[in-house]
Parts: structure tokens; sequence; C-alpha cells
């Protein structure tokens, strides 16, 4: 059992987390808040029946000074905290290094930790009740806790399992003898309703987390989803308007210099020309473009059946925890680097920004694992991002190298519409019994329930996990040679990260690389989720790496839609050899820019997706960087910053000249058209002109094609009067019926991502082409071209934004309608109000937008508040390691009222990055707490 020594904090009571915008208020209006809070809580306590206390509130504060005995270290660890209680962990062995993570970790964030592993185990009902059990259902039919038990019992290395029990081994000393107030605050709410206590950390609730992270960066299976939905309304050339083909002649690729080993030569990248577009019926979709499109729809067609089980499965997707993704398109990430010829320094220079749901802790939690000497006992001295749970850095450097990553993107999920039959299901002309298992999801203060989880040969049947889904399709749309429709059809799920991997054993193998064969060698074990990989290191060498573990299907199927379970030519082939997939290495430019755009061009031998991002951001990040080093310009580390919170909007630089052409009578109209005038498309928190463009973005979209999207990717409870969906020709508005959206808000269609960029600039030299079309609504005029709705548009949003920001276009900015908000992913948004606000922050007010460099993203379909961020900023100098700069979304501390709470948040809203110290110096100068683990 831990003993306390020294029995001193970092963190006083008194120190409370700031609100957004109060960081240079005074100590008292701090404390007189806090006061205000405690008294809340008390009054709220007091309805349970108990009370809480200063005590209480302090009890989970982490002990940051002094001493503690760890039995099971073998030599004394110490722990360095700077100014804003981010550690720096010293040890003489690799396994009292990871032991000292998890113990470490624990103290900060072992609350979150729990959730998550809850989460990834499908447990959440063991901790929150009968709420959770339908995510629970579907996780466990994913089984993602199940495949990190095979990893780990069959997959990881000896050294990889050893570091995964060290880190096993800190968690439960921190947990031992400790209650759970003693833990967390919300562990002390959660006692009002049950008497749940945390287990013991395991190995595997390390893995698991992985799958969690490929869950939200799976793919294109909501693409998938949305245009087999999308038939009951659209057409195939509709639908193929809606997926435009991939602007290579504007947008560049990741790989433009690059090679595959596996065949003889240089992979060179090329001009697109030609190529499919999208199709969603029977046969195959027709092209829209003179570039490659996003795929060619060959397979089975979709009806009343399909779409109800995909809706289904989509309102089951969009009621998983935010922790688990969000659905949409837009998330993504940033992530580039110069090489030293453009920089200042004279060596390269590497920034990344993941962009992932906004969560409270964030996702990350920065750290340095560090050997007082490096040697075969002790072989790592890395820093960087790592996740809460698990060992290791993510994202980061060490002495000699420097990583980051990006979603690539590459499409790893397919759906199969399956035939079943009594117990089994067809294929290949016979039934097949289906693979079941039994679970059982405990409840908290209720009855456990018992599901049955089956699986066909393509994966886990999903459409058992909704009312919805199980309504097999009556009268499903399907070719000729489909099974009997019976007793209808199921959907499963085939994907990547449902196989056993070895992902673990690349986070160690990438933190204890030295150059870039070792970087190359260790991102092939890099398989699920498959990742844009950038490096550079203190040699002078950049270079970009694709990793991942990426099926390769047949010339009739591309992933773009749900395909027939039953027939076996739809089933993936095979893989893609490691040898075989796309890289870069100090390409003649001298720089490498990832942004979720296409990797490679239409050259390239293997499909890797028909779903990529349409290549917004890389193509400005590009801009930007070429602008600086034209004429021999130099980069620097600010630099790289700056780039970062780009604000600048490429549709609004497509659409204004064209609004600001428009005739408008009214002259409030006319009055915030004028604010589009001379404007620079840059989306700051206090551009007036910003607010107006983006509610003029989103009634376009809105107008164009939101009110022609089926029921299901609109947003729910929005009512429209639509005409019958087997209507034939102009339906009188009698024949009308009423249909009401059913998707999220932040989830949506059409959400206002690249996408919708890419389609509208397709459509603007089309001004008569039916999408711009939209009848009169009250005193709204209709529209039947282009600018006819360009006007339309703009008319609704001048009234929009009176509605919510006032007359009075001088007081209106951008930030007062792009706000964030940060809340506990579990008491936050479901316990009671006064908890709630104990437990949440904000608002702060945002620049940057949707598809944009600084992509703080909104759903143009829902609102205006943002739905993800740049979880975390980094860039690494390679010059002077020392020199680097970081910061995170929230802080260290997962402990609401810890100083380190949200402490970095406001700096992170402003664009400021943090000192980041990594040799022993500079650590040594910013410490401010040191505790000593003794054995």
């Amino acid at each position: 059992m831990p003993t306390d020594t020294t029995a001193s904090t970092g963190q006083q009571a008194g120190a409370s987390a700031e609100q957004p915008g109060t960081s240079g208020r005074k100590k008292g209006r701090r404390g007189r808040l806090f006061l205000i809070v405690l008294v809340l809580a008390l009054i709220g306590g007091l309805a349970y029946g108990g009370y809480w206390t200063v005590s209480t509130v302090r009890a989970s504060f982490p002990q940051t000074s002094g001493s503690i005995t760890l039995p099971g270290l073998a030599g004394p660890v110490d722990v360095k905290r700077d100014g804003y209680g981010i550690p720096q962990i010293y040890a003489s062995s690799d396994e009292d290094l990871f032991m000292a993570q998890g113990y470490v970790q624990a103290q900060d964030r072992f609350y979150e930790m729990d959730v998550r592993r809850h989460m990834t185990a499908g447990r959440l009902s063991e901790m929150f009740g009968a709420g959770q059990v339908d995510n629970d259902e579907f996780l466990r039919t994913l089984g993602w806790d199940r495949v990190a038990k095979e990893e780990y019992d069959k997959k990881l290395s000896p050294a990889t399992k050893e570091y995964l029990q060290a880190y096993a081994k800190g968690v439960n000393a921190y947990l031992e003898g400790k209650e759970g107030k003693e833990i967390s605050l919300e562990y002390a709410a959660l006692g009002f309703e049950n008497d749940y206590k945390p287990g013991e950390w395991t190995p595997v609730d390390s893995v698991a987390w992985l799958k969690a992270m490929a869950w939200d960066l799976r793919g294109n299976m909501q693409d998938e989803i949305d245009r087999a939905l999308m038939t009951s309304r659209l057409g195939p050339k509709q639908i193929a308007d809606l997926y435009p083909a991939y602007p290579y002649s504007r947008n560049k690729p990741v790989v433009q210099e690059g090679q595959y080993d596996q065949i003889t030569g240089a992979y060179e990248q090329g001009e697109s020309t030609g190529g499919t577009g999208t199709g969603t019926g029977t046969g195959t979709g027709t092209g829209t473009g003179t570039e490659t499109g996003t795929g060619t729809g060959t397979g089975t067609g979709t009806g009343t059946g399909l779409e109800s089980q995909l809706t289904g499965l989509q309102q089951v997707l969009q009621d998983l925890p935010t922790a688990v993704g969000v659905n949409g398109d837009g998330i993504g990430s940033n992530s580039w680097v110069v090489a030293g010829e453009h920089t200042i320094t004279g060596k390269p220079l590497l920034a990344n920004d993941p962009h992932l749901s906004a969560s409270l802790p964030s996702v990350w939690y920065q750290m340095g694992l560090h050997c007082r000497e490096v040697s075969a006992d002790c072989q790592y001295d890395v820093t960087g991002y790592t996740f809460a749970g698990m060992p290791g850095v993510i994202i980061g450097h060490n002495q000699e190298i420097a990583w980051g990553l990006t979603n690539s993107g590459v499409d790893v999920t397919d759906l199969y519409l399956e035939k079943i039959t009594g117990d089994g299901y067809q294929y290949d002309g016979k039934v097949v019994p289906f693979k079941t298992r039994e679970e059982t999801i405990e409840v908290a203060g209720g009855k456990a329930r018992k599901i049955v989880v089956r699986e066909t040969g393509n994966g886990p049947l999903l459409s058992d996990r909704s009312g919805d889904l199980v309504k097999t399709g009556k009268k499903a749309t399907v070719d000729s040679a489909a099974p009997d429709r019976g007793d209808g059809y199921g959907v499963a799920l085939r994907w990547t990260a449902l196989d056993a991997g070895r992902t673990m054993d690349s986070v160690f193998a990438i933190n204890r690389a030295k150059d870039w064969d070792d970087f190359r060698e260790a991102a092939t074990l890099f398989e699920v989720p498959s990742q844009n990989l950038v490096f550079a290191d203190t040699e002078g060498d950049i270079g970009y790496t694709l990793p991942g573990k990426i099926p390769t299907r047949a010339e009739n199927h591309d992933g773009s839609v749900p395909a027939p379970g039953w027939d076996p030519d739809y089933e993936w082939t095979g893989w893609i050899e490691q040898d075989a997939l796309p890289y870069e290495y100090n390409p003649d430019r001298g720089y490498i820019v990832t942004a979720n755009q296409a990797v490679v061009g239409k050259d390239y031998p293997y499909t890797l997706t028909t779903d990529w991002g349409y290549g917004a951001r890389s193509q400005r990040i590009t801009d930007l960087i070429k602008s600086k080093i034209k004429d021999g310009g130099k980069i620097s580390t600010d630099d790289m910053r700056q780039m970062q919170l780009d604000n600048f909007s490429s549709i609004a630089q497509t659409l204004v000249p064209e609004l600001i052409k428009i005739d408008t009578e009214d002259k409030d109209v006319r009055e915030a058209q004028k604010l589009l005038e001379g404007w620079d498309y840059t989306q700051d928190a206090d551009s007036a002109a910003a607010a107006y463009f983006n509610s003029v973005w989103r009634n376009i979209l809105r107008l164009a094609f939101g009110h022609k999207l089926p029921k299901e990717l609109r947003v729910k409870g929005q009512c429209l009067w639509v005409d019958p969906v087997n209507n034939t020709g102009p339906a009188d508005q009698a024949d009308k019926v009423r249909e009401c959206g059913q998707r999220a808000a932040d989830q949506a269609q059409p959400d206002g991502g690249d996408r919708w960029f890419e389609v509208v600039r397709q459509l603007m030299d089309k001004e008569d082409s039916s999408w711009w079309k939209t009848p009169k609504a009250g005193t709204r005029p209709a529209a039947d071209n282009r600018d006819e709705l360009f006007k339309r548009a703009l008319i609704d949003a001048r009234w929009e934004l009176t509605a919510k920001l006032g007359k009075d276009i001088d007081t209106w900015s951008w930030g007062r309608l792009h706000r964030l908000f940060l809340k506990n992913q579990t008491l936050g948004t479901e316990g009671p109000g006064f908890l709630q606000y104990m437990l949440n922050r904000g608002p702060w007010k945002l620049g940057g937008g949707e598809a944009t460099v600084n992509a703080t993203g909104w759903n143009a379909a829902g609102g205006y508040g943002v739905v993800w961020v740049p979880s975390m900023r980094m860039v690494v100098n390679l010059g002077d390691l020392d020199k680097s700069r970081w910061i995170n979304l929230t802080g260290a501390s997962g402990h609401a009222y810890s100083a380190h709470y949200v402490d970095q948040t406001e700096k992170w809203a402003e664009g400021e990055l943090l000192e980041w110290s990594y040799s022993q110096k500079a650590v040594e100068d910013s410490t401010s707490d040191t505790l000593q683990l003794k054995p």
C-alpha cells in the first residue's frame, strides 16, 4: 500500500479553476466563486440526505510534492510538475517508468480512465444505470474488450506486455485503500445513487482504448450509410452531385514525390482524368466530372427495408457517448513538416493539431517519460501527448525524432446486407449458422440484462441492437441475384479493428525510434486506426508514411455502399502489403502536408477509399508555406503557430464575389450585405462579416440541399411538407406529406464541410440547376436559379441573425454564434443541474470554422456551436527541442476544482502555445513541484 511520508499537495482548494475570460481577475473573486459553488453543492447534497464540504472537494486532489512509498518499484522515481501541473517522470528502468506513468495519470485522471474502460467494455450501465443499457448492448456487440484481450494474449510482444503490466501496477497502487471520494469528486456524486466502487486496472483496459480511438477515426462508414439513405429521395445522378470528384487539379494529395517499394520504380503522382462518380442503386453509378470520382456504387440497391435498418443504426451511433466520437464529415487533423532548408534554425519544424470531439478533460494528457540514462535497461527519453489509461506517448518527440499524425480516411469498414434464415444467414447459396455469444450487462440499481450477439462471416450483426434495425426489409430493392426477401435482411459490420492487431507494439517502437528506418519499421505495426504519420529528425530528414491494415476488394466492390453479404464476390480479398503503401522521404519541395486530403492520385494501383476529405485545409496550409518560403524566405516556430490559427474560408472566397453582386431592395438586408464588401474571408471571433457570411452559407445549404434530403439525414424535429416518395410528377400542396428530421443536430446533413464546398463549386456555373430551385415560404420569395436562391439566403440570414444577435449589425460577431462549451462527458451532461454547473466550463467565443486550418468545426444543418476542435496544438523545433511549444484543450487535471482543470483553455482559445521543456536543465528550471516515488 502506498504510504504518504510527506502529505503536501500542489493544488489547494483556494486555487479553483477559472471560468472563461477571467485570466486577469483577482484571486479574491475566484475564491468567492468557489464558495458560491460549494453552497450550491451543499444545497444539492442536502436534497440527497447528505452534504459536501471543502474537504470533500479537496479529498481527491493529488499529492504533488514530498514523497510516497510505492511497493513494486525497483528504484526511486522523480515526478517533476511545472506550473501547469504537467509531469515529467525520471526513472532508471522501463518498468519503473511505466509504473510511475500509471500512478501519476491515475492521480490526475482516474475517473476519466474508469469511464473509458467501462465504455470500451460495454459496461457503462454498471456505473450509470439503465440509461446506458442500449449503448452497452451496441458496444458489447462490437466486442472491443474481447478483441483487446486477444491482442494482449496472442499478438503483443513480451516487452509490451511487461510495460502494460507495470502501468496497471502503478494505477492499482494509486487506487489501493482509497474510497471513491478520495479518487474523484464524481465518485462522491455517484455515491448518492449507488454503491459503485472502481475495480482494479488491467492491461487489457489500456489496450481497449485504442479501439475507441479507431472507432472515432473509422473512415467512410457514415458516408456509406448516408448514400444508402439518400436513395429514398434522390436518384444516382443527384447523389453523384453530392459526392463530387476529388479536385486533384486544385488540391494536391499528400504524396507527390513518393514511392512504394513493392512495384519497381518510383511511384509518381499524375493529374487525374476520367473515372467514375458515385452510384447507389443497382449497377454502376454515373460520373459527374473529369477527375477521379468517389466510387462505382456497384452492388445492392436500397429500399425501405435497408433504409429502416440504416436509420436505426444511425440512431444508435448518434446516441453513443461523445467520447466515442462524433459522426459526420469534417473531423480530421492537420500536420505538416518543413525541412531545414526553409526554416530559420536550419533544422526541421513539425506541427500537429488533431481535430476531435471537445471533451472535458481533454482526451490528451501531456507528459514526459525520461530514463535518467538511456540504456538497454531503460530505453526511453520521450515527451508528448499520451492517453490517460495507456502507457507510452502517442504524439511527440524523443531525443532524435519527432512525429505527428492525422486521420488518413482510409476505408477500413464495410456494411453488409445479410439474408437471415432461421438460425443462420445465406452465403453462397447455403445457410450458414451464426456464431453466437451471450453477454450479461450488469445495471446499477436494476436487474442484469442478457443479450445474444450474432456474427456472420462479415462481422457482428448490428441490426440486432435496435428496434428499427430488427424490422427486416419487406420491400428492399435488390438486384435479381439476391435471395428471396422472406423475413428480411440484417446489417453486419466488417471492420479491421475487430481483428486482433499490434498497434500497442507500434507505440513503444515509435517512442524508441532513432531515425527514418526505425520509424518506418515501427509504423508497420500501427495497424488500426490507419493514420498519416509525419516525421522529422535532428539530422534534418523529413518524411511521411501511411501504415495500416487496409483491405483489398474485388473490382465490383469499392466500399462506397452496403454490399450483399450472401455473395462471395463482395468479400474482402486480402490486405495491401506494407511495402506497397505510399511514403515520401526528403521530397525536393522541402515540406509535407497532411490534412485528411487524398493521400495518392488515381495512378496508385489500390483503392484506399472513395471518400477522401476534399483538401481545403491541406491546400491552404500548402499555400501559406509557399508564400513564406517564396524568394528564399524562412519559417520560424511562431510562423508554424500562426499557420495553425489561420481562419481563412475558401468557400467564402468562392461565394462572396457573387453574393455582393445580388440586388437587394430591403435596406436592412443591404446593410448586412455590405459587411461582405472588402472582407478578407478571415473568420475571426470578432468579425461581423464572418457571422453574416456563415449564416448565408448555412441558408444556401438549407435551401439548395437540406430541404431535398430524406428525413433520416435532416435535423431531428425540423419538419417539412414534401412530395410523397413514390410521386411521379409535381404534387399539389394538398398531396404533400409532413416529414420531420430524425438525426441529431451535430450529425445532420448538409453539415457544411469541405465536401459541400466542392458540391457548391461544381454547381456555380450551372445557374439553372434544379438544386438552386426552392419554393416560396411565407413572405420569403421562391427561387428558380442560383442568384435568386442566393438572394433568398441573404434575406433569411439577415433575419436569422437579427433574431439571434439583434438588429444592430455593429454588435454582431462570429464568436457570439460560434461558442465552445466544455462538458464533463458523464455527470456534466446527465447529472443534476448543480453538478453540471460544478463540472462544466464555458462558453468561449471562437474564431475559425469548418474546413478551416483553425478547424473549430460546426454543423451547418444544426447550428453554429462548436462541435469539434483542435484537441491540442504542438510545434516541434528539431534545432532546439527546448524551443518546441505545445498546448492542450483543457488542463492536466480531471479534478473539477484543481487549478489545472482548464488552465490551458484560455490560452488555447487565444492561440497561444506554452513552453515545452525537454532537457533535464529546462525541466528543472520550469519545475514547481517535485514528488519522489520510493520503493
